[in-house]
């Protein structure tokens, strides 16, 4: 009996990456656990550093339960330096470690209908209908030094302005990439926006949504004139789980449909020419001491 046969399938991995922050831990786990209620296959998640368990535990524990072959989905909403580089990088080890190990890795879970909805429900917790009209958002993403990375999330923000009636929607980041959350809210302001919703672009809680909603109330506190509201990030919804497996689904079909055409490792975008074709060398993670010597 194949495992195919004996387990339904392969088993899906969770990769995320990781945060200090004990909610945000509490949403990944959420989140594999609505996975796994509705997957019927076996399925483990993992981080790549920060939190528990780790990706090695996660990869053991199912090669343990027999499984040799794997659907991984890397909880991450863009293609940056995580998707690209780092989860890739902690994969390939675990195949170093299982040496009969094969996976299927998907892509990233954005940009999907599926999030855009999720962010309309954020926006609505904070805001009534009939206020749309005079309503801008601030959309906040991580930031990126992979500019393909940064203009997705402005594809996303135009995205969500799209037919559903708000005023303006205005991209911003919170760390590595321009406009910050202070400068989009002041532009907005400039652009005449006197009532503004900000709204994470993140899948869990965690140190930098917090950091988000710190600087959009301090931007606020000396701005009386504009009433500035925080929603609240995407979160374990069953929307995302199906997502996730959407993504595994893909994987296993070979159809993950990557986005290369302005992937700054295979074309030269200005200031960045001297990254076409260069390896990656995933940072430091020392939940994994064998990381030191892999690069991909």
């Amino acid at each position: 009996m194949n495992e195919a046969t004996a387990h339904g399938g392969p088993a899906v991995l969770l990769v995320g990456h990781g945060t200090k922050d004990a909610a945000g831990v509490r949403d990944f786990h959420r989140l594999v656990e609505i996975v796994a209620g509705r997957a019927g296959v076996p399925v483990a998640g993992g981080f790549i550093e920060l939190s528990r368990p780790p990706l090695r535990e996660a990869v053991a524990s199912l090669v343990a339960s027999g499984h040799s072959r794997l659907g991984v989905v890397p909880l991450v909403l863009v293609a940056a330096g995580h998707a690209k580089g780092d989860i890739p990088a902690a994969l390939q080890r675990e195949v170093s470690r299982h040496p009969r190990l094969g996976y299927a890795y998907g892509r990233p879970l954005g940009p999907h209908p599926a999030l855009l909805d999720l962010l309309e429900d954020r926006l609505d917790a904070v805001l009534d209908p009939s206020e749309r009209s005079g309503t801008t958002v601030v959309l906040v993403g991580r930031g990126s030094t992979d500019p393909d990375a940064n203009a997705e999330h402005v594809k996303v923000a135009r995205l969500l302005w799209e037919g559903r009636g708000l005023a303006g929607v205005e991209p911003a980041f919170i760390s590595l990439a321009s406009p910050s959350v202070p400068a989009a809210l002041e532009r907005a302001r400039l652009l005449g926006a006197r009532r503004i919703v900000v709204l994470p672009y993140f899948l869990f809680n965690g140190v930098l949504p917090a950091r988000t909603a710190e600087q959009a109330l301090a931007w606020a506190a000396g701005r009386p004139e504009v009433d500035v509201r925080c929603a609240d990030v995407i979160g374990p919804a069953p929307a995302l789980a199906d997502l996730a497996l959407e993504r595994y689904r893909e994987a296993l079909r070979g159809d993950i449909r990557m986005n290369c055409d302005t992937c700054v490792y295979r074309v030269s975008l200005p200031g960045h020419e001297h990254r076409v074709g260069a390896p990656q060398h995933p940072h430091d993670h020392p939940d994994d001491p064998a990381h030191v010597h892999a690069h991909v």
